[in-house]
């Protein structure tokens, strides 16, 4: 079969920009640990010797990733005065951790991508899981900043007010579980939001549940509270029960539901927050998908091959499927009730 030389160019040119981006991660993670990012956008334009001096930094590293961040279009170039700065659009993607767009935390936890790839090539060999708590350190502090800029955006604007009546139930004093916690950042939103209200973080992975117990007291939140437990044994009941980006982790949902209506109170509400996908790969044939893909099969279908169950729901599971699990757990009222670009927000009542 001959080979069309026009395809073939314009594959071949998007695999090197795919090398480029790949190459460019680990620039990207140290913009933002070093202050690099957001140096340049608070005082730019500024020469790489400036940028260097600011932050006690070696010229010559700085000015070759500085180039690195124009090729890549993060950063501009100012070519009469050898000045760089960056446009009010770039900063809010890379340089203000408090805007909705702000994208570094992609590429912490990308980083535990690669380093655990010699775990992904066993797991395809032998079919195994690969446990949440076995992936390298950066993936779980990645979680929370990539996932984070969502919560903050969307969590108390629009994903709670959409819910039926659970605004005003935290409002006056509920008893919520925020199962799936991670490093809590959804917790301590809620907790801070609506201080009449208990919280409860609840995580199989202690390292997590120790840094959320630390950022708890930091914030000065008495009322959240965090406790190891997985999400099919936890106990207590509850107003309000929330799953934020983990469902699709879990080995088997459906048996996961039943506890979950379990542990509701009369009247009671299951917040499912999921990546956004469509019903079908046809569907999910975007930059969006592609990235929830990629980590759905180096984290997400392993970590859920790793339990009991092994269902392996996956990242894009769509919300037909969703609903369709969430039903099975004997929820009567299951309803898609926000999105984003990058999220599904269900709604579960009895």
């Amino acid at each position: 079969m001959a080979i069309d030389q026009d395809q073939l160019n314009t594959l071949l040119f998007r695999l090197i920009g795919d090398v480029a981006a790949a190459a460019s991660g680990p620039l990207v993670v140290l913009g933002d640990r070093l202050g690099l990012f957001r140096a340049l956008a608070a005082n730019g334009p500024l020469s790489s010797a400036d940028l260097a001096g600011q932050l006690a930094l070696h010229e010559r590293y700085v000015r070759e990733w500085l180039n690195n961040m124009v090729a890549a279009q993060y950063v501009q170039y100012e070519a009469a005065t050898a000045r760089y700065f960056m446009t009010p659009e770039q900063a809010a993607c890379l340089a203000d951790a408090d805007s909705p767009a702000y994208l570094p935390g992609g590429y912490y936890a990308v980083t535990a991508l690669y380093l655990d790839e010699p775990k992904a090539e066993e797991a395809f060999r032998t079919g195994q899981g690969i446990g949440w708590g076995d992936h390298s350190n950066c993936l779980f502090c990645g979680a929370e900043k990539f996932f984070g800029p969502g919560y903050k955006a969307n969590l108390m604007d629009h994903w709670l007010p959409a819910l039926d009546g659970v605004v005003a139930k935290l409002t006056a004093g509920a008893s919520v579980a925020d199962v799936g916690c991670g490093h809590a950042l959804s917790t301590r939103l809620m907790a801070r939001a609506f201080p009449a209200s208990q919280f409860h973080g609840i995580d199989y992975h202690a390292p997590s549940i120790s840094h959320a117990t630390e950022m708890a007291a930091a914030w000065q939140l008495a009322n959240a509270q965090f406790r190891l437990g997985g999400a099919s044994d936890f106990d207590g009941n509850y107003d309000l029960i929330t799953f934020f980006d983990c469902l699709h982790d879990m080995g088997d949902p459906a048996a996961i539901a039943r506890h979950v209506k379990s542990r509701l109170k009369p009247a009671g509400t299951w917040l499912i927050v999921e990546p956004m996908a469509g019903d079908s790969v046809s569907e999910n044939i975007n930059p969006v998908s592609r990235a929830f893909y990629a980590f759905s099969t180096l984290v997400c279908v392993p970590v859920s091959l790793s339990q009991p169950g092994r269902v392996g729901l996956g990242a894009q599971a769509g919300p037909a499927r969703l609903l369709e699990v969430v039903r099975a757990g004997g929820f009567g009222d299951v309803r898609v009730a926000a999105t984003t670009p990058s999220n599904l927000v269900l709604e579960a009542r009895v």
